[in-house]
């Protein structure tokens, strides 16, 4: 006769077995808000939790899908601006979280603050590396892109006038998109991915420079960079390469604008950038912070500046 043990074990094994979803994926949820928070309090005079306060007439459209690969959903929220105020142009902002965890709800306070300046918000959910790896997540946002411009019309913007943008991880994904829109590296062929403008927080530019190496590729394959890449620098140079959004600037370029925290190792490979940009007569700006932590997009006082920068940027790119 079995052991009672035995037989709780062998129906809690069966009961597990039988419902068990079949679209269960690896989930990372380290990189939370309030973890940073509880890092940051006490190190940074004056930082404050957001709060998020809606105006009359504005909307949120929670989890929409986009896409959907098998039995995966990926879902994107968008956040619209009062009638009263809508300026018709969007932006979709890029979570960050080192390509392996982050959450879109990371972006819900910037993105209130930009649809009360006016502006549609879309923020997409993506593959992370602990479920797929480079370059995945790049066709995904991709893709968002091309179910945003074909809502244009139903969010009332100019599908002309969508800009990226993005945070850490989050932004070198971006202005690697914002890059090779005019090439199918990711993304199908024939797609339209065009963006009117870049918005680069502290995201990478260039992982082939030595202060990017330097820490990004500090740990070589057990690095966060190594995991998204299939490898570190001296096992994938090629993908290190082909993954530095410095690799495909062009003439085609859209104008850009790099947000940082002052902490130099999350915008590697800026000089290059502001160079090839103003030898292309490419608009571009620059706007650095002081001791603020790296994620300044999370919390007041930097989160209202931030937002002040992005909007007054795409707004003089408007009136040029």
């Amino acid at each position: 006769m079995l052991k009672p043990s035995l037989i709780l074990l062998s129906l809690v094994t069966l009961c597990s077995c039988a419902t068990k979803p079949d679209n269960v994926r690896p989930l990372d949820d380290s990189y939370t808000i309030s973890q940073r928070y509880d890092g940051y309090k006490d190190k940074y005079a004056g930082i404050e939790w957001p709060v998020t306060e809606f105006m009359a007439g504005q909307k949120v459209y929670f989890d929409q899908r986009y896409e959907k690969i098998g039995t995966r959903e990926l879902r994107i929220d968008t956040f619209l601006p009062p009638p009263n105020i809508n300026k018709h142009k969007a932006i979709l902002l890029v979570h960050g979280g080192a390509w392996r965890s982050g959450s879109k709800s990371h972006f819900y306070n910037l993105a209130n603050r930009m649809a009360q300046k006016g502006y549609v918000v879309f923020i997409p959910e993506y593959r992370l590396s602990p479920e797929i790896g480079y370059p995945a997540g790049l066709f995904d946002i991709n893709n968002a892109i091309v179910w945003a411009k074909s809502h244009a019309a139903e969010f009332d913007f100019d599908k002309n006038e969508l800009a990226i943008g993005g945070a850490s991880s989050g932004g070198q994904m971006a202005a690697l998109i914002a890059y090779t829109y005019d090439t199918d590296l990711f993304k199908e062929a024939g797609q339209d991915t065009k963006v009117s403008a870049l918005i680069d927080l502290d995201g990478v530019l260039d992982f082939t420079t030595p202060l990017a190496l330097k820490y990004e590729n500090a740990a070589k394959s057990k690095s966060v960079a190594a995991k998204w890449l299939g490898g570190s620098m001296e096992q994938v140079p090629n993908k290190w390469h082909e993954a530095s959004a410095t690799t495909h600037l062009g003439k085609n370029s859209p104008p850009t604008l790099i947000i940082s925290s002052g902490i130099e190792r999350f915008t590697a490979g800026k000089e290059e950038v502001f160079q090839t940009l103003n030898s292309l007569k490419i608009r571009n700006d620059y706007y650095e912070f002081k001791d603020t932590p790296h994620d300044i997009w999370l919390f007041e006082p930097y989160l209202g500046k931030i937002a002040d920068k992005i909007d007054g940027f795409l707004s003089a790119e408007t009136a040029k």
